[in-house]
């Protein structure tokens, strides 16, 4: 049993009423998952606010209560502290709940649109490759050295977070690579972190129905870094005009990466083609299995990690250029000569960087077909413009359902068919079903041709009306492509 002013060390309280000595058995922001002689923290959400599940966490169970506004009723057995933000004294509480396992580990998030599930992926497996044990939170998994734990989100929720942190300390893990989200930041997910260092990947157009207004969104990433203690280091892209705004008051060591502008690890693209990249880092001639400028970019925060994290520039280098790169990201599959890419490109900027990636390797007369769709209850800017950039880089585009969730998939398509510019329409087509926007797709191709499906990458679902139908982009792609070659 911990004791709750054990617990709430480092938190700042407002006001107490009971006792603080009172032995608590778990902790939870969720009044369902409340159990007897534990503590409830009420957080207010963006749907829900916990205040308003108070008396039913109390009814489970629960004995102490932190809130920021205590409520009208008080019960004499239950313990109530104010504090002026719970979803950040829940990070704390959670971190001195389970003995602050970040503190026992090397700590490295990555924050940024796009790049973040790759880099820390690709950190994942470098540091295994070196033999290190090492532990993985991200989009599409989270590890424990060879355990894989299922993702449903970007970043845990803050109790799930420590928890997972503590079972990689168990488990011997000496390092733990996070993709930080904006959403995670802002809503207090990462705060009792000691975090070791900090990587901005870029920024560009996507969750404005979140923030509100792209100077949050900035502000959203640039918390991460502004937290950071002078011991970490913060390393971020010099090529993105917002990567020198992250460090403004950034008490950690400045470190940069990039390709264009001078940079602390700098990067020359040598040979791009559908096979390969072959990169210049730091006067290094190295080979990868991953293919593109994103990748470049990915590739040299990786390094430039590797390095400040103490390791030899020359083993990192051989190591990386093994590693395969994360699931659903510029996934690739040849059958009968007809290429497919299956890719999470979800923003218009991630889309532009795939078409262009495409683009920059294509040999000759080969047509691209991009199968794209867009997401329902999620920012609906994004969408005309992610029509608009998929029929500016490919010779046919098909429009698409992705996860409509609550949405009309019809009326999301209408608004991404008002980006198409009037001389494209001949080459665009419409099919909400997905698995026949693909099907037409490869149908469509002929040997020599690139099929790009973008949005869902390692999504193996489809969210209809707050059901997940089974879906996997790249399964589908593959049987469809078999069957081509059966004909």
């Amino acid at each position: 049993m911990k004791v709750l002013k054990d617990i709430l060390y480092k938190v700042s309280l407002t006001s107490t009423v009971g006792d603080m000595d009172r032995e608590v058995s778990g902790l939870s922001f969720d009044s369902r998952k409340v159990i007897p002689q534990s503590v409830f923290v009420a957080v207010k959400g963006t749907l829900v606010d916990g205040h308003s599940f108070i008396e039913i966490a109390i009814g489970n169970g629960a004995t102490s209560i932190v809130c920021e506004t205590l409520p009208e009723k008080l019960h004499d057995h239950v313990t109530y502290v104010q504090v002026s933000q719970s979803n950040v004294a829940l990070g704390i509480m959670a971190a001195n709940y389970f003995e602050n396992p970040s503190e026992k580990l090397k700590l490295v998030a990555v924050t940024g649109t796009n790049g973040k599930t790759s880099t820390a992926t690709l950190l994942f497996q470098l540091f295994v490759e070196m033999g290190y044990q090492v532990g993985l939170l991200s989009t599409v998994e989270n590890k424990i050295n060879e355990e894989v734990i299922p993702s449903t989100h970007t970043t845990p929720d803050a109790v799930s977070i420590q928890s997972l942190l503590r079972n990689m300390v168990d488990k011997g893990c000496t390092h733990c690579f996070m993709e930080a989200s904006s959403h995670a930041i802002v809503q207090g997910r990462t705060a009792g972190l000691s975090i070791d260092g900090a990587i901005f990947t870029n920024i560009s157009h996507d969750h404005l129905d979140y923030h509100g207004t792209f100077d949050e969104y900035i502000k959203a990433k640039k918390k991460l870094f502004d937290d950071l203690p002078k011991s970490a280091f913060a390393l971020v892209n010099a090529d993105d005009k917002r990567g020198m705004v992250m460090l403004q008051n950034c008490k950690a060591t400045h470190q940069t990466f990039g390709l264009k502008y001078p940079a602390d690890f700098k990067g020359k693209v040598l040979s791009n083609t559908i096979e390969g990249l072959e990169l210049d880092i730091n006067n290094k001639q190295v080979w990868f299995r991953m293919i593109g400028e994103f990748n470049a970019y990915n590739l040299l925060a990786v390094f430039g990690t590797a390095v400040l994290l103490g390791e030899e520039e020359e083993e990192v280098l051989m190591q990386l250029s093994k590693v395969p790169g994360a699931q659903g990201r510029f996934d690739k599959v040849t059958v009968s000569g007809i290429t497919a890419i299956v890719d999470y490109a979800h923003t218009p900027d991630a889309l532009e960087n795939v078409l262009k990636t495409i683009s920059g390797v294509r040999t000759g007369g080969e047509q691209v077909i991009t199968v794209v769709g867009c997401g329902g209850n999620r920012d609906k800017t994004k969408r005309p413009i992610m029509a608009k950039i998929a029929a500016q880089f490919s010779e046919k585009v098909i429009l698409t359902s992705d996860n409509p969730r609550d949405e009309n998939p019809d009326e999301i398509l209408k608004e991404m068919e008002a980006g198409i510019n009037p001389v494209d329409f001949k080459k665009t087509l419409t099919i909400s079903d997905r698995r026949e926007a693909i099907k037409t797709a490869v149908v469509m191709a002929k040997k020599g041709d690139i099929i790009l499906v973008a949005g869902k990458g390692h999504e193996t679902y489809q969210e209809i009306k707050g059901v997940k139908y089974p879906f996997d982009d790249r399964k589908v792609v593959n049987e469809m492509l078999q069957l081509l070659n059966k004909e």
